[in-house]
């Protein structure tokens, strides 16, 4: 079994958080069967095989997705995935050091304020983001939907680490639910019948009964910088600026 790590901590709670699930009932009421933004993008497992990066791994299979679908497609080195993960929490990839894991409330904070490194001459700015009740399933469809995908953090139970690679996590399929521990995942896709999603590298589904029974945080995020092509719109052309207006409103 090819390794693999987890590093998501405890969530982090501050009340003023926007409710992206509230806004996105309102300013987006029609919410599509199914929509999977995840096909044939090249994930990677950029280090998370040896170092507890999965939140900065998520961030670069959220850069993959959306440009691939709006722009064209941008790729993280592992080296600049690591050096995401080593300028918030202290991480030392020469030495593995510090290798504690990652609190996706500070990640997404510094991702909206001081950025994240990427490929080009640029950093990577988070427009916004707003967190989702990770039970309310239309909520997390409506956001992977208009936005291209979800930030979620979920509590891995033991049994799916004793999975191959891409095989669906299905609680009901397992018979060690001993928890592992906090991990990060990109949500990408879905059906009537659960959620896409990136971890270690591979396109992987789980049911949603899987999904709100381990799910313990998740965040809608808008970025202007990799989900509007070079016409200014999205591939599915929401009004990105009103939308966003009503975030901050909220």
């Amino acid at each position: 079994m090819q390794d693999r790590r987890l590093g998501k901590r405890a969530p982090k709670h501050d009340p003023r958080t926007y409710r992206l699930g509230r806004v996105l009932a309102v300013r987006l009421p029609a919410v599509p069967a199914a929509r999977d933004w995840s096909q044939n993008v090249p994930y990677q497992m950029w280090g998370n095989d040896r170092f507890g990066c999965c939140a900065f791994a998520a961030h670069a299979a959220l850069v993959a997705t959306w440009t691939k679908a709006a722009q064209s497609l941008v790729m993280l080195s592992t080296e600049t995935v690591l050096a995401n993960y080593a300028a918030l929490t202290g991480f030392d990839p020469a030495t593995g050091a510090n290798d504690d894991g990652t609190i996706l409330l500070d990640e997404l904070n510094a991702w909206r304020r001081a950025g994240l490194l990427r490929p080009g001459q640029t950093r990577d700015y988070l427009t916004a983001y707003g967190s989702i009740a990770p039970t309310d399933v239309v909520g997390i469809r409506r956001a992977i939907a208009y936005l291209g995908g979800v930030l979620a953090g979920v509590q891995v139970p033991q049994g799916f680490l004793d999975l191959a690679l891409g095989e669906t996590w299905d609680w009901n399929a397992i018979s060690n639910h001993t928890p592992a521990g906090g991990h990060a995942i990109a949500l990408v896709g879905y059906n009537p019948d659960g959620v896409f999603f990136n971890t270690w590298g591979t396109r992987t589904f789980m049911p949603w009964s899987t999904f709100t029974r381990i799910a313990d945080e998740a965040y809608g995020l808008l970025s202007r910088e990799n989900w509007l092509g070079i016409s200014g719109s999205s591939p599915i052309g929401e009004e990105f600026d009103s939308l966003l207006a009503e975030v901050r409103a909220a």
